[in-house]
């Protein structure tokens, strides 16, 4: 169901208690047409904490929560998993050294690295998506400028090192995929319209529940925003991990003491946007042993030097 840019505006400016209101119907919804065959996937985040625990105090029940193990998560997110006692654990066929060696690295976007993947690895085969990532225009002549690799990463083209998007498919989509097809679940996720451009357009393209694609999914938070996550968090004393810190502030302007994300530890997405210290500058202090493996051995310091990161 697509949503106009305007209703997404409003539902996120919405008061937080209606917004819990809203995202337990969807909850609710999406539990009754698949006659309770659900499941949420749990990072451990802040996002996945405050979706199960709104969840846990929704109508339904027997939502198991699972979480897909890709061996780059910070120490404490994984003490916080452990600590609930009823979390599936899914592990990937790959580990991040193979999937880099295999692909390559995923750089700057999901979207950027997909473009990269596709003009260094043309071919006859793929001459036309080559010219519309180069050029912007379509087979048919349709100029699509969102659809063309921007000009300020085009250098990447010739990096000396793989460049590709498909880390979080093979560590993380593909062994939730697995449990998936082998249960018959569909899955709830914490992802948000605010996280990126491209959830959000995925959010006005289909709104909270996508329910016939080939790969179903709902999204009851979709219209959050990361300030309500903290309120949330803050208001109903959510347990988080350790590694956020404390949740400090006024509403509307809330911030974690520790880390922003806790997503995979050395994700190089949106890194170049960030103000300093940066993730890998902040890691540097409070990981310096996974910093060393990542910077020095996984050879990102190498990557990040070529774009222009400080870490």
């Amino acid at each position: 169901m697509k949503i106009a840019l305007e209703e997404l505006r409003h539902r996120q400016s919405l008061p937080l208690n209606d917004k819990i209101a809203m995202t337990q119907h969807v909850i609710e919804e999406w539990w009754k047409h698949w006659g309770g065959k659900v499941y949420l996937a749990f990072s451990g985040g802040k996002d996945s904490s405050v979706l199960r625990h709104i969840i846990d105090n929704s109508l339904v029940r027997g939502i198991p929560s699972v979480f897909a193990d890709t061996g780059l998560e910070y120490p404490e997110l994984k003490q916080h998993i452990v600590s609930f006692g009823d979390v599936v654990v899914v592990r990937p066929s790959l580990s991040y050294r193979q999937v880099i060696d295999k692909y390559g690295y995923p750089v700057v976007s999901k979207k950027v690295s997909r473009f990269l993947w596709d003009v260094r690895h043309s071919s006859p085969k793929n001459a036309k998506t080559v010219n519309l990532r180069m050029t912007g225009y379509n087979s048919s002549g349709k100029y699509s400028p969102t659809m063309m690799l921007p000009l300020k990463w085009r250098f990447l083209i010739d990096a000396p090192f793989n460049i590709s998007d498909k880390c979080c498919l093979a560590l993380k989509k593909s062994p939730l995929t697995t449990y998936r097809r082998k249960t018959g679940r569909h899955p709830y996720t914490a992802m948000m319209a605010s996280d990126s451009q491209l959830r959000e357009q995925s959010y006005l393209e289909n709104g909270c529940s996508l329910y016939d694609a080939k790969e179903p999914i709902c999204n009851p938070m979709g219209f959050w925003t990361d300030q309500d996550v903290l309120e949330y968090a803050s208001l109903f004393r959510i347990s988080l991990p350790s590694v956020y810190g404390d949740i400090i502030g006024i509403p509307g302007n809330l911030r974690t003491t520790g880390v922003k994300r806790t997503g995979c530890i050395w994700c190089m997405f949106g890194a170049h946007l960030e103000s300093r210290p940066n993730r890998f500058e902040q890691l540097h202090v409070t990981h310096p042993q996974i910093y060393d493996y990542c910077i020095n051995q996984l050879g990102l310091g190498e990557v990040m030097d070529y774009i222009g990161i400080e870490y």
